[in-house]
């Protein structure tokens, strides 16, 4: 049959002809479809801003020689709205449909399973009505990362040795052998992250929140450029919107736990001698003030003395 339905989100548009648009999307059962939305960039469209990047639509599609033709749309969630009203969340977005795009090469070959990840990302990512606190938008994506290579068929260890399976925890990381690795495997230049970092990957992994929300921002920045490396390895290219990606933390974010800053022997000597220089200096300017004031008083004298009776 030529014409057909499906569930897809938007990963892209581009701009072709005075009035159209080729949309990419990714659907439930056919996989990454490229189509043909004619007269979307019109004003009087009836389905324009149902075709625009993170929107989970109903789509009717016209099979075609070399691209579909979309018919009909009807939106399923609206997750462009909610994205594009916060800068993180928007950057991080974009880097999900990208690697969602990348990881579905084949055209038509169905790929269910990355579509759920997609949509539970998006949904995560945007958070349920009115919440309080939402997740942290770099997490989401560093949890999509790992989540949507493991379902390609690279997925990566974080606590056994991913050569050997030795148990671990493991302190080497190696993207190219897949993850932590004993120091017996550990291959030259393998990187070394804090152990907490390679925890947060696993609970990422894992899907355990509560763990990942618990952890602090300088391991969130390792994690998730471990996380990224790891993708783009498997890939042989870049994803151009990771270095984009905005993970300033939001008021409405889950907020980190503060570390305690770094207290030593040597820093209380440094300030304890800072103290004592503050308070040599306070006494030298109010012994300065007193000879002054004395000599104040003996010009007064003077004065006072030649002056005629």
């Amino acid at each position: 049959m030529k014409l057909y339905r499906d569930e897809a989100v938007v990963l892209r548009t581009q701009k072709i002809g005075e009035a159209d648009r080729i949309i990419t999307l990714l659907t439930r059962t056919n996989g990454r479809v490229r189509a043909v939305a004619k007269g979307v960039r019109r004003t009087s469209s009836r389905f324009g801003g149902r075709l625009e990047p993170c929107m989970l639509a109903d789509v009717q599609l016209h099979r075609g020689r070399s691209l579909d033709v979309v018919t009909q749309v009807v939106t399923l969630a609206p997750y462009a709205r909610a994205v594009a009203d916060d800068y993180p969340r928007y950057t991080a977005a974009a880097a999900m449909l990208e690697t969602a795009e990348r990881l579905t090469p084949e055209e038509r070959e169905p790929a269910t399973q990355q579509f759920l990840l997609l949509v539970g990302g998006l949904r995560a990512l945007v958070g349920p009505p009115h919440a309080p606190v939402r997740r942290p938008a770099g997490l989401v994506l560093d949890a999509f990362i790992l989540r949507s290579t493991a379902v390609a068929g690279w997925g990566a260890s974080f606590d056994a040795c991913a050569r050997c399976g030795a148990p671990g925890p493991h302190r080497g990381f190696a993207v190219a052998a897949g993850g932590a690795v004993c120091p017996s495997c550990r291959p030259p230049g393998a990187a070394a992250p804090a152990p907490a970092a390679l925890e947060l990957l696993g609970a990422l992994l894992a899907g355990d929140w509560d763990a990942a929300v618990a952890s602090t921002e300088r391991d969130r920045r390792e994690a998730s450029g471990l996380a990224a490396a790891h993708l783009q390895w498997h890939l042989e290219r870049g994803v151009r919107s990771l270095p984009l990606v905005d993970r300033t933390p939001h008021a409405d974010d889950a907020p980190a736990p503060a570390v305690p800053a770094p207290t030593s022997r040597a820093g209380e000597v440094v300030r304890s001698a800072q103290a004592v220089e503050v308070v040599r200096s306070a006494q030298a300017v109010e012994v300065v003030r007193s000879a002054q004031a004395v000599e104040v008083v003996r010009s007064a004298q003077a004065v006072a003395a030649e002056a005629p009776a």
